[in-house]
């Protein structure tokens, strides 16, 4: 197939591009290389993606329509996975303007250019941060998501909103995929666990919001790129939303200690109160993916985060 992939420097979408290389896809892709955080990683993903042929970069902005109408024209795509995104739930208090730009009209580029050129499949990124206030465990997509707490939940409830509207009208194929707490080799500076383990290497304090109290479904990436690139492998006609994440709950703290254990050295942390847009507690339903797709998280904590503290070793040296 001829995939195009959005957010291909980012996280997510270059090890989903490497996935896809790897089983003969051809992947156009297309990334901003904004500095939210560190571009040095994003051009060491992107080096790893230009080593195959059958790869083709686009250093472009989701909000320049002209740019990607003509990208969309040029290599006529059989599906879409739409990963990028301004990301980062506390930056979208600080800078809720980006997310509205990036987000919103961004992802409404996307939609409009899957409609005209008849895209028979687009997969979007969602985020668990929709559940916001609900309570409700473990979370499930036939919950209620009324109530974000931040401007990034807000954005990305609206793209399943618009996702929705374009799959009435158009018959346009979507699949939106709620992430939960994803995290692994290449990982995002910004992330818990990537925060965790540099400064604890580094004799450095780390802040622990919610003095401790927090519970996250934390996911590894390999696992995600594995649901991703199942889903793509089905004939999709309607309308999707789409839990994907681990099933297994822990403690925040235990994270950290289980961190502490494969350092053999012992963090100094910093207890913070809880920040506004934060959700106290994370927990995902997959059943619905695995009927779909056969989709099911296989990465233990434990060894997610072994692979993570090798990967940072070998990358900073």
């Amino acid at each position: 197939m001829r995939i195009l992939v959005t957010g291909s420097a980012g996280f997510i979408g270059s090890m989903l591009a490497i996935k896809l290389l790897d089983r003969g896809d051809e992947v156009i892709g297309i990334d901003n290389h904004n500095d939210y955080y560190d571009p040095k990683i994003k051009d060491d993903r992107l080096n790893r993606l230009l080593k195959y042929t059958n790869y083709k970069h686009y250093k472009n902005d989701l909000s320049d329509n002209k740019k990607l109408s003509e990208i969309f024209t040029i290599h006529k795509f059989q599906k879409v996975v739409n990963l990028a995104a301004q990301a980062g739930v506390r930056y979208s208090i600080e800078n809720p303007i980006a997310y509205i730009n990036s987000n919103i009209v961004g992802f409404a580029h996307i939609l409009e250019n899957c409609r005209i050129n008849k895209i028979n499949h687009l997969v979007y990124a969602s985020t668990s941060s929709v559940y916001g206030a609900n309570t409700k465990m473990p979370f499930s997509e036939h919950d209620s998501v009324n109530h974000p707490l931040s401007v990034y939940a807000a954005s990305k409830k609206s793209n399943e909103l618009m996702a929705h509207s374009y799959s009435y009208l158009y018959k346009l194929p979507t699949t939106g995929l709620r992430f939960f707490t994803v995290y692994g080799p290449w990982g995002r500076p910004d992330l818990s666990i990537f925060r965790f383990v540099k400064n604890i290497k580094n004799g450095k304090k780390i802040q622990i919001y919610n003095f401790g109290d927090h519970v996250r479904d934390f996911t590894y990436i390999d696992d995600v790129v594995s649901g991703i690139s199942k889903i793509l492998k089905r004939r999709n006609k309607g309308v999707n939303i789409f839990n994907i994440g681990s099933t297994k709950k822990i403690k925040l703290m235990d994270v950290v200690k289980k961190i502490e254990f494969l350092l053999d050295k012992k963090a100094k942390i910093e207890y913070l109160s809880m920040q506004p847009g934060d959700i106290y507690k994370t927990h995902s339903d997959t059943s619905s993916l695995y009927r779909y797709c056969g989709y099911k998280s296989k990465t233990s904590i434990n060894t997610g985060l072994k692979k993570f503290i090798n990967w940072y070793n070998n990358y900073y040296k």
